[in-house]
């Protein structure tokens, strides 16, 4: 182990960092860090525990992944664990996440509105 490193944040690519932070926020319950405005090119939402942020970078030409089609493969998907999946099913639609796959028993696959997918898991 290096004294040295600490992971820090992961970080999502996107056409508006604000807007998706909020999204994310929205979520988690988590804050958007006090200096970032919309129109910022990276926006940091900080995570309340201490642990690693999550973090959004404006990327104009972004092009969201096709899963489960490999024309475009995801690099990468957020789970997060939920004591009623069926409740937080209908809020992370509400909030504008679209259902990927709701065939699995124990999680389900949706992706933000930047079309990234993440998973609800009650397993």
């Amino acid at each position: 182990m290096s004294a040295g490193v600490k992971f820090g944040c992961v970080a999502l690519d996107c056409p508006d960092p604000y807007g998706l932070a909020g999204f994310y926020g929205e979520l988690l319950g988590w804050k958007i860090h006090d200096e970032n405005k919309p129109g910022d090119r990276w926006v940091t939402l900080v995570n309340p525990d201490g642990g690693a942020d999550i973090c959004f970078q404006e990327d104009p030409a972004y092009r969201p992944p096709t899963w489960p089609s490999n024309e475009r493969a995801q690099m990468l998907h957020l789970d997060f664990d939920v004591p009623d999946i069926d409740a937080e099913h209908h809020r992370v639609l509400d909030l504008g996440a679209r259902l990927l796959d709701d065939e699995p028993k124990t999680f389900r696959v949706y992706a933000d509105p930047a079309g990234h997918p993440f998973c609800l898991c009650a397993c």
